[in-house]
């Protein structure tokens, strides 16, 4: 068995997972292999009526759900009703572009007759995190199912008991359970067709390695170092730093697409770092996540706590400034809370500014002119999410332009600047492929082609046996 403890109270157990042998593995992919042959058959309408009703049996448990992946992820009570209200949002959104983007395409005119038709792959094997397990596994499961392909599901074993539930509620959907070992089973059997994975990029080049000696194709949602980048003309009101605040320190900092490292320009520094602690004292609150009053949780483990305070340690030189303030009555020792802080004074070759830190430290970096700080930001070998924040909403998207990054949120950042219809995935050492969007769709499905050539159409002239075409 797999037991979750809580991490905002270290002793307390919220709930146990079998977990899955590798041979029970392979029972599961041919159980969703056999039920493909009927899923893949059923018209896409009757499929999304199956999926709207679960869309539907998730929005009615949303409390009780909610609380569940509060107490086993750390997340505040409010964040895990908004990620399951956010997936509840995206099946139906896929369920209603479902048609029109998956509709074959059919063009009958003087060069021939040619079909696209947009198939499923077959059994499609996802792999999904612990720091938002609800809405990235619903990102593979809406557009997969909706598609006609059937899913083996493997949620992080540090937050599988909501994902779990939430998946008894869907059709065409098995569930294992496991670390790296059932993670491998499932990559790497045959009967799989294709990948999908959001997690570290470490697992990302493994899962890679894996599908690829499979011809297995994949799509990567891998970490990010994300850089904001504050032009000398931006203006923030106080609510625009209380966004600001929560787009580094929203999960504890545990997200891809956290702003990672705050550039901003030398004349205007002191004035942003007073504006910054003064709205994190307002709008951050450390505590329990069952606490209304509470904005951040802990962090997901004991091991998650070590690794983010011995970041901070290796990086010498820079002066830490405590953020927030902790919720009344809150014991910091009842579980795995790291104080949230904005560190100055750090060289870009710092860990923590080089590095992902994937926890509540953000560092604050000091620029003089524009071409430097986008040579600073292009540095990290990760390219996942960027920001850029100006008065001048031009200059905004020509500075975004240049950035190396899949998604450049503009005068925003995190989940706050995302978007339904925009597809969102990484480049460089952030994986490949896209969620989300019209993209998130399509890459569950592949293009099965007819065609006949106008030559070789009753009345059509022909082509001699080593022609190419015109």
């Amino acid at each position: 068995m797999i037991a979750r403890e809580n991490p905002a109270r270290s002793g307390e157990l919220v709930g146990c997972v079998p977990a899955t042998e590798p041979a029970a593995v392979d029972s599961a992919v041919r159980r969703a292999d056999d039920a493909f042959r009927e899923w893949s058959k059923i018209p896409i309408t009757e499929r999304i009526t199956a999926l709207l009703g679960a869309a539907g049996a998730v929005s009615a448990r949303s409390e009780e759900l909610a609380t569940l992946l509060a107490r086993e992820s750390g997340k505040p009570l409010a964040d895990c009703r908004g990620e399951i209200g956010f997936a509840v949002a995206f099946l139906r959104w896929v369920c209603d572009r479902a048609p029109i983007t998956l509709a074959p395409t059919e063009i009958d005119d003087a060069a021939g007759r040619l079909v696209v038709r947009r198939k499923p792959y077959g059994v499609v094997g996802c792999i999904t995190p612990w720091n938002a397990p609800v809405i990235l596994a619903l990102l593979k499961l809406g557009p997969a199912l909706v598609a006609g392909n059937t899913v083996v599901l493997k949620p992080s074993p540090l937050a599988p008991l909501a994902i779990t539930e939430i998946v008894s509620l869907l059709p065409a959907v098995q569930v294992v359970h496991g670390g790296a070992e059932t993670g491998r089973a499932l990559v790497g059997h045959p009967l799989v067709r294709k990948v999908a994975f959001t997690g570290g990029d470490a697992a990302g080049r493994e899962i890679a390695a894996t599908a690829g000696a499979m011809t297995t194709p994949s799509v990567l949602e891998l970490g990010g170092n994300d850089p904001a980048v504050f032009l000398p003309d931006f203006a923030l009101a106080d609510a625009d730093y209380e966004r600001l605040v929560m787009a580094s320190f929203a999960t504890s900092g545990q997200v891809c697409m956290a702003a990672k490292r705050l550039y901003v320009p030398r004349a205007r520094v002191a004035e942003f770092t007073e504006a910054y602690v003064a709205a994190a004292e307002r709008i951050l609150v450390v505590g329990d996540p069952l606490d209304p009053r509470v904005t951040m949780g802990p962090v997901i483990s004991a091991g998650a706590a070590a690794r983010i305070r011995a970041l901070l340690a290796a990086s010498a030189g820079g002066t830490a400034v405590p953020l927030g303030r902790n919720a009344p009555g809150h014991d910091p020792l009842s579980g795995y809370f790291v104080t949230p802080r904005l560190v100055v004074g750090l060289d870009d070759d710092a860990p923590l500014v080089a590095a992902e830190q994937f926890g509540p430290l953000v560092p604050l970096l000091v620029y003089d002119d524009e071409e430097e700080v986008l040579t600073r930001a292009n540095a990290s070998e990760l390219g996942l999410g960027a920001s850029v924040w100006s008065a001048d909403e031009e200059r905004a998207f020509a500075l975004a332009d240049r950035l190396e990054a899949g998604f450049v949120f503009v005068n925003t950042h995190n989940r706050t600047g995302m978007s339904l219809r925009a597809p969102f995935g990484g480049i460089k050492r952030s994986g490949y492929g896209r969620e989300y969007g019209e993209e998130g769709l399509l890459e569950y499905v592949h293009p099965a082609v007819v065609h006949a050539p106008a030559a070789f159409r009753p009345g059509g002239t022909g082509m001699a046996a080593g022609a190419y075409p015109g």
